[in-house]
């Protein structure tokens, strides 16, 4: 679980700064806002972006709330290759809409 993390926070350094505040249930990694919430689970890790559209995408697991400014996506993330260019294009996506 922790190469998934590690793969996580590599391409998110690279955008900028992230801040990480580690919680009782996992890290929530924020800008300006949260922009994420990375949470170990037994056989996987659930990532949760916060994205200011709602994508309808068969990776995304479910989806949480519907703000007008943001709406929270579900995925399970099982080895650091399942942060491929598709999730790290959402958290981009996320990681810029967080400085909003």
């Amino acid at each position: 679980m922790r190469a998934v993390y590690n793969a996580i926070m590599a391409h998110l350094l690279d955008l900028g700064p992230v801040h990480e505040d580690a919680v009782g249930v996992g890290v929530f990694l924020k800008r300006d806002h949260k922009l994420a919430e990375v949470r170990p689970r037994s056989r996987d890790v659930s990532l949760a972006l916060y994205l200011p559209r709602r994508v309808n995408h068969p990776r995304i697991s479910r989806v949480l709330g519907n703000s007008a400014s943001r709406v929270v996506h579900l995925l399970l993330l099982r080895e650091a290759d399942d942060v491929d260019e598709q999730v790290r294009d959402w958290l981009t996506e996320a990681f810029l809409h967080a400085s909003v």
